[in-house]
């Protein structure tokens, strides 16, 4: 297996896992809304460490949002930004043209 599609399919392992981990907060009432406060900034600093550019940037601050406001938890930020970056991204093909 190449290392690009062990990263990839790293990145889906990690990003499943911090999506189980944000939505834990719907296990405790009440609790699980303070844990959003401290889950939002690292949530959003991961996300930002697993996906570079600008891409990453724009991701990491919908995360935050997505985890700081009560009740969206339910959205899996992670997944999504993987099948963007792996599925609809990495399924384009950039065409290189030499001109001399």
């Amino acid at each position: 297996m190449s290392k690009t599609k062990d990263s990839k399919y790293k990145n889906l392992f990690l990003g499943l896992l911090f999506d189980a981990i944000g939505m834990l907060s719907f296990v405790v009432p009440f609790i699980g809304d303070f844990s959003d406060i401290i889950w939002a900034p690292i949530a959003a600093w991961l996300m930002t460490r697993m996906y570079k550019g600008k891409a990453g940037q724009a991701a990491g601050a919908i995360t935050f949002i997505e985890e700081i406001v009560p009740g969206l938890d339910i959205i899996p930020m992670f997944t999504i930004m993987w099948v963007y970056t792996y599925i609809f991204k990495g399924g384009k093909k950039e065409t290189i043209i030499d001109v001399d």
